[in-house]
């Protein structure tokens, strides 16, 4: 009951990445090499390490359901979407990003297809160095349709689809590696409703397809440190009732968002989001019981997981362990108050 995870990201050392480059430009779409601070030759291990050290600060700060911390990666979606067949990361396009700005993307240019695993040694390797369970991330069909210029399928119904079947090869991987919990991200079903509503159900659900055990799916506002003005609620989240995913991950500290609006998800497992990222001040666990008690008022214990709001890369290490910490304090003064 009320189990913790993150959603994703956890803050990569310095000596690994440059924080002041990727604070100063949209999260890549296409790879972004220069981000590194280690060389090629040495990148891996490097990855590895830092992978460690994410692993055990989560489980150090109390969480129960622990990733990778999307360590190798320069965004959540970028490693996936430039790995497949079909798309032309030598000569980008480009889209339009949820700010309104136009950002480099992966162009696609021919079927879209898995080439080979992409993720299935991140998972052998967590589930290597985690002691209990353990999440990986996926970019969802809709979002990463958004996120590419489409120059080779009719309609991007279509693409979506190509996309969906890729993830749904990852996926089956992914769970026969060892992963118990196997997300797919969606923050662009909140920035593109309309088109969400056209095709972004049969494409969910033909990434989940068959994949057994916990599934999820993360929708958000965009990264807080990127996205300043926040709508005062989801534009699209009960459509998500027609999903077949099991979980629906959501940001609602830094929205302040009303909790009645869970009930619009009746049925799912809501993983909350319950720490504002767009503030660098530390909640306590107060602050956390009390966002939780809240939300038990309109979804009971046995359908809560807690979580941060997502993004939490762009924080410093050592706030973001403390704010983890304080999740995990405040989520366990609540289940004390509840046995």
């Amino acid at each position: 009951m009320l189990e913790t995870t993150v959603v994703g990201s956890y803050p990569q050392p310095d000596w690994l990445i440059d924080h002041a480059r990727l604070g100063s430009r949209l999260p890549p779409r296409i790879r972004a090499l220069e981000l590194w601070r280690v060389e090629e030759a040495h990148l891996e291990q490097a990855q590895d390490d830092a992978t460690r050290l994410a692993i055990a600060d989560m489980e150090r700060a109390g969480i129960d359901v622990v990733t990778d911390g999307e360590q190798r990666r320069e965004s959540y979606s970028n490693r996936f979407a430039t790995a497949l067949d079909g798309v032309d990361i030598d000569n980008p396009g480009v889209a339009l990003d949820r700010t309104g700005h136009e950002n480099p993307v992966p162009r696609v240019v021919g079927p879209v297809a898995r080439k080979y695993p992409v993720e299935v040694r991140d998972v052998e390797f967590l589930r290597a160095h985690a002691r209990g369970r353990i999440k990986i991330t996926l970019p969802g069909p809709f979002t990463m349709t958004q996120q590419a210029q489409n120059d080779y399928y009719d309609e991007p119904a279509e693409l979506a689809l190509a996309y969906a079947a890729a993830i749904n090869d990852e996926a089956h991987d992914l769970r026969a590696a060892g992963a118990d919990v196997i997300q797919i991200d969606e923050p662009y079903l909140q920035a593109r409703p309309e088109a969400a509503r056209e095709y972004a159900i049969p494409a969910i659900n033909r990434a989940l397809e068959g994949i057994d055990g916990d599934t999820a799916l993360h929708t958000c506002f965009g990264y807080a440190a990127i996205v300043h003005d926040r709508p005062p609620g989801y534009s699209y989240l009960g459509e998500l009732g027609e999903a077949t995913v099991a979980q629906v991950s959501l940001e609602t500290a830094q929205p302040r968002l009303d909790y009645g609006v869970l009930r619009e998800l009746d049925g799912k497992h809501i993983i909350l989001g319950v720490l504002d990222l767009g503030d660098r001040g530390v909640e306590t666990a107060e602050v956390v019981a009390e966002r939780i008690r809240s939300a038990l008022a309109h979804v009971p214990a046995t359908r809560l997981t807690i979580a941060p709001d997502c993004g939490m890369k762009y924080l410093p290490r050592a706030t973001a362990f403390a704010k983890l910490s304080a999740l995990a304090e405040g989520t366990r003064i609540v289940r004390a108050e509840l046995s």
